[in-house]
C-alpha cells in the first residue's frame, strides 16, 4: 500500500524548465518501481519516464519525444522521485502523473498540470 502525491507543475514559457516531485508514503520506497506518465486533452495517457527499484543500479527509460530533455531521478532517503524537465515545448503540455509499482500492486497520484505557452 502506497500513496503518491505530485507537485511542481505550473505555467512555463517554451524553452523553460520545471522540476516535478512525487512524494511517496511508504517505508519500502526503495523497493518500488517509479514512473512518470502524462495525458494531454484528447490523447491517451503515455509513459514519459521510468526508474527501477534497484538503488544500486537503477535503470531508466524515456519516451522518444522527451529523450535528452527530461531526466528522472529518485532520492530514497526522501521517498521522492523527480522529473527534471528542460527545453520545454508546447507539446509537453499535459497532466503529469506519478505511478508507484511493486509486485503487481500499483498506485497513481492525482496529477499535476504542466502548461507550456508563450
Amino acid at each position: 500500500q502506497v500513496q503518491v502525491v505530485e507537485s511542481g507543475g505550473g505555467l512555463v514559457r517554451p524553452g523553460g524548465s520545471l522540476r516535478l516531485s512525487c512524494a511517496a508514503s511508504t517505508f519500502s520506497f526503495s523497493s518500488y518501481d517509479m514512473s512518470w506518465h502524462r495525458q494531454a486533452p484528447g490523447k491517451e495517457r503515455e509513459l514519459v519516464a521510468s526508474i527501477t527499484s534497484a538503488s544500486a543500479s537503477s535503470s531508466t527509460n524515456y519516451a522518444d519525444s522527451i529523450k535528452g530533455r527530461f531526466t528522472i531521478s529518485r532520492d530514497n532517503t526522501k521517498n521522492t522521485v523527480y522529473l527534471q524537465m528542460n527545453s520545454l515545448k508546447p507539446d509537453d503540455t499535459a497532466v503529469y502523473y506519478c505511478k508507484a509499482a511493486r509486485r503487481g500492486y500499483y498506485s497513481w497520484g492525482q496529477g499535476t498540470q504542466v502548461t507550456v505557452s508563450s
